[in-house]
């Protein structure tokens, strides 16, 4: 019976880094950007990926379309509709459980417009995320640059005293 570790051997590559500590300009080079497309696990991938449109998909929106959509809007009348919808759905589960099948699809629907208006969002909560990330960023660099200040100003008090003492016991 063969033994097997817990992790697997790091990649070769790991050599081309071993003088890093002492000079880290010895590292290589970070690979080009890719352009086009690119695989993984089998599946082809564009670089610059658009949201499909739900038509596109074959699937009914349900929302209006066009650049000016108020998503929190849509996205709450989605979320009662939904509501409204599995209430009904438990109603007719009741009294006649064979004709769930259309209620299903309407949930299913709805589930799909929001899933496609929450990925709309997508680029919006990344930009948000960004600004979030610079700002505390910046935040925490100007409270650093207070605290040098503040250091800086300590060091001086306690190099004019020191001095004080020292000239005040020379005289003496």
């Amino acid at each position: 019976m063969a033994t097997s570790s817990a992790y697997p051997p790091p990649p070769p590559f790991y050599r081309l880094y071993k003088d890093y500590e002492q000079d880290p300009s010895s590292a290589p080079e970070p690979p080009p950007p890719i352009d086009g497309k690119y695989t993984v696990y089998g599946a082809e991938h564009e670089i610059n990926q658009v949201l499909p449109s739900l038509e596109s998909q074959g699937i009914h929106q349900l929302y209006p379309k066009g650049p000016n959509t108020d998503f929190k809007k849509e996205l709450r009348t989605l979320n009662r509709e939904l509501q409204l919808h599995i209430l009904e759905l438990a109603d007719i589960l009741v009294e006649r459980p064979s004709h769930y099948a259309r209620r299903v699809e309407d949930i299913s629907l709805i589930f799909q417009n929001l899933h496609h208006l929450l990925n709309s969002l997508r680029p919006h909560q990344a930009r948000a995320t960004l600004i979030h990330m610079l700002e505390s960023q910046i935040q925490r660099r100007k409270q650093a640059i207070e605290d040098i200040k503040q250091r800086r100003e300590e060091a001086q008090k306690l190099l004019g005293k020191s001095l004080l003492v020292i000239d005040g016991s020379q005289t003496n």
